[in-house]
């Protein structure tokens, strides 16, 4: 690991998500709380990121990609996953990375990137603002290759604890995306999802965050049962549309409810302008109800 002038972080090989996720737990615990009230210029810097070819296909099984040498615009996401955890529990950092909650997400790549290409990952925290539940903030990866960008992550958290400002609905909804929530009609997949949707994401992702894993685990953090992780839904989705999305695109999503696992979820969408607006909704409990919306988003060319 090398330190350069401006805060910049060179790694010279991916963190340990398993002690880093011991770190979290211990930075949830009651009297381990930050109490900064700014995030850290860091920038963490990692080359020569390979990707490794059985990881690739056992993720592409688990959300359902077609097994190709080309990385859904997902997966750079859990390349870069180790290194925002790294900056998330850093004494530095103001806020514990569990409890944490994953508001939106928005994931562009210029061009196809293939399997066999050398990655460089880079991450950082910005944009600080306040948020009717707490404060949000953004987490932005990026991953060259060949020197030029060609994949960018700008992840939303939520702090929750007193009202900071007024409503908001997240970096999404600020960068004016499409609403998905007024698609009706037949559901166009209906997916059952079993108990161990997250350990089986979390295996390939390297994600353990405890309320993905079991009841138990996900009710120390207030969840009835374990949920789905939030990028596991977005690949699942965009994994619908494969085979009809152009080289470059954007995918942009807002995480409304947790999915509580076991679960029933139905996906809608519809053709909109060069791409489409989809939403991700739960089964209905009880009759008369309204099903229950997890994910809203859209996909856009270019």
């Amino acid at each position: 690991m090398t330190t350069k002038p401006g805060s910049i972080v060179e790694l010279d090989s991916t963190p340990n998500l398993t002690g880093l996720f011991g770190r979290a737990a211990l930075g949830a615990l009651p009297g381990f709380g930050r109490s900064g009230h700014e995030l850290p210029d860091t920038r963490y810097v990692q080359t020569g990121v390979r990707i490794d070819r059985e990881q690739l296909a056992a993720y592409d099984q688990v959300c359902g990609f077609r097994l190709t040498d080309q990385l859904p615009s997902t997966f750079p996401h859990i390349l870069a996953f180790p290194l925002q955890a790294k900056l998330m529990t850093d004494p530095a950092f103001p806020f514990p990375m569990i409890g944490l909650v994953h508001l939106a997400n928005r994931i562009s790549q210029t061009r196809p990137i293939g399997a066999e290409e050398r990655l460089v990952l880079r991450i950082h925290a910005e944009g600080l603002r306040p948020h009717e539940r707490g404060t949000q903030f953004d987490m932005v990866s990026q991953a060259l290759a060949d020197g030029e960008v060609v994949w960018t992550d700008v992840s939303t958290y939520l702090r929750r604890g007193g009202s900071s400002g007024p409503s908001e609905r997240g970096a999404a909804a600020e960068r004016g995306a499409g609403s998905a929530d007024t698609l009706g009609g037949a559901p166009a997949a209906r997916w059952r999802l079993g108990g161990d949707t997250g350990r089986r994401y979390a295996e390939v992702s390297g994600d353990h965050n405890p309320i993905h894993l079991y009841p138990l685990t996900a009710r120390l953090f207030g969840f009835k049962r374990a949920i789905a992780h939030g990028m596991w839904s977005t690949a699942r989705c965009l994994a619908f549309f494969e085979g009809r999305l152009p080289p470059a695109y954007t995918i942009d999503v807002r995480f409304k409810r947790p999915i509580l696992l076991p679960a029933t979820v139905s996906l809608y969408s519809e053709s909109a302008g060069s791409g489409f607006r989809f939403a991700l909704r739960g089964a209905s409990r009880g009759a008369g109800k309204t099903e229950v919306p997890h994910v809203e988003g859209t996909i856009s060319a270019g």
